[in-house]
């Protein structure tokens, strides 16, 4: 079994999944929709994931504002997690994002990607930051 992260964007969703052992997260991929609140397909690729990895959690990023209060993109994450678990059945934990956009910009920067080319992995990069946080959190809890 292993836990999907997601980074939701305006049109785009970062994906990174587990290693079968829960240990690390890797980054897997960028989907892309034309408009926010077209998610059919976006949906359809999420279950197709889960399928195909045996997914039996999903973390998903919520980006609260820096003074902690839950701004518009937290609520569009709220309703993004509401049709997660009604379409997929699985538990969606809403996780604190703040800065992972930042530190995955960092990192691909530090890598070398060049700037035209991060935004095609930014995403995925700050998806596998979110999941990996989670997945430390439960580290420390055992």
């Amino acid at each position: 079994m292993r836990i999907m992260g997601l980074d939701l964007g305006s049109k785009t969703v970062g994906v990174a999944l587990s290693d079968p052992m829960m240990i690390t997260a890797q980054p897997l991929e960028t989907i892309t929709r034309k408009e926010e609140n077209k998610l059919r397909q976006t949906l359809a690729r999420i279950e197709a994931i889960i399928e195909e990895y045996e997914v039996s959690k999903i973390v998903l990023g919520y980006p609260k504002n820096m003074n902690d209060s839950v701004g518009e993109r937290a609520l569009i994450s709220e309703e993004f997690k509401d049709k997660l678990e009604r379409r997929t059945g699985l538990e969606v934990i809403l996780w604190d994002e703040r800065l992972t956009t930042v530190a995955a910009d960092e990192v691909l920067a530090e890598t070398g990607v060049k700037k035209a080319d991060r935004k095609q992995y930014i995403d995925q990069v700050a998806a596998t930051f979110i999941l990996q946080e989670y997945i430390d959190s439960i580290k420390e809890k055992t």
